[in-house]
């Protein structure tokens, strides 16, 4: 276990090799780290620019909320006939066995989601998902105290993938019906990146995390709002403050988190 301490801040690594027993479960064969302690966003985010820095070859995702449900979620998002894999070969007790059947998934994730006869326009996403002044609300919320996006635990996936946008086959999500779906959340995702800047790190099991390189410009901050009201469908008065809160923050800091189900306000 490593001591990671930035600002006086202690988040503990715990390195995690699929071959070896743990007292912990860990999400899948390509978690490669534990990180527990007192955590924060902002060292997470070091941490993953550490990883990324020392291993190009690879590209890292985050947990973030609610880990349990996140895996949950992800499970039955699986069942999705668009990127369904058929495991009744695999025996889930032999570690080389699961890890086989893992790659085999993460590859035809990728190439699903790559798919223009599948892939999910952001036009067609927008104004999907049940949204309240509440939400918007809850939204700025989220974006002006980020750590609270993270669960006591988060893991790291070291993941063999083209693309950043494509990490969600990681960790593929979005199964409840009200809620986003695996394709329409890339879709979001590759929208934010193309459109905006934004490189995704992280999924929970109501939140997506971007990150870019530097805050936005107060141009680039309103052009992001007027894509954020559109992909919410909620412009109304009683929201509009929340939006120019989210708006202010951006202009200052580099992280982005957006909800992808319909329970944000909770």
């Amino acid at each position: 276990m490593d001591i990671f301490l930035r600002n006086k801040v202690i988040m503990e690594i715990t390195v995690i090799d699929y071959r070896e027993q743990c007292k912990f479960r860990p999400v899948d064969t390509f978690s490669c780290r534990r990180l527990s302690g007192d955590l924060s966003l902002r060292q997470v985010l070091a941490y993953l620019n550490e990883l990324r820095q020392v291993d190009p070859s690879h590209r890292y995702l985050c947990t973030l909320d609610d880990l349990n449900q996140c895996c949950y979620t992800s499970g039955y998002a699986g069942n999705d006939k668009r990127i369904e894999m058929d495991c009744s070969d695999t025996n889930f007790d032999n570690y080389e066995s699961v890890r086989r059947f893992e790659a085999h998934r993460l590859a035809h994730v990728v190439e699903q989601l790559q798919d223009p006869r599948l892939r999910e326009a952001w036009e067609d996403v927008c104004g999907t998902l049940a949204t309240s002044a509440d939400n918007v609300a809850a939204l700025a919320g989220m974006n002006r105290d980020p750590d609270q996006v993270l669960d006591n635990v988060v893991y790291v996936q070291r993941l063999a993938v083209p693309e950043d946008d494509l990490l969600i086959a990681g960790l593929p999500n979005g199964y409840f019906t009200c809620d986003w779906n695996v394709f329409q959340n890339h879709a979001v995702i590759r929208h934010m990146r193309e459109r905006h800047g934004y490189r995704f790190f992280g999924i929970g099991a109501s939140w997506l995390g971007f990150v870019r390189e530097r805050p936005m410009s107060k141009k680039n901050a309103d052009e992001l709002i007027t894509d954020l009201v559109y992909l919410y469908g909620c412009g109304e008065a009683d929201a509009q403050a929340a939006w120019q809160e989210l708006a202010r923050i951006v202009e200052t800091e580099k992280v982005l988190l957006l909800g992808y189900t319909e329970n944000l306000s909770e």
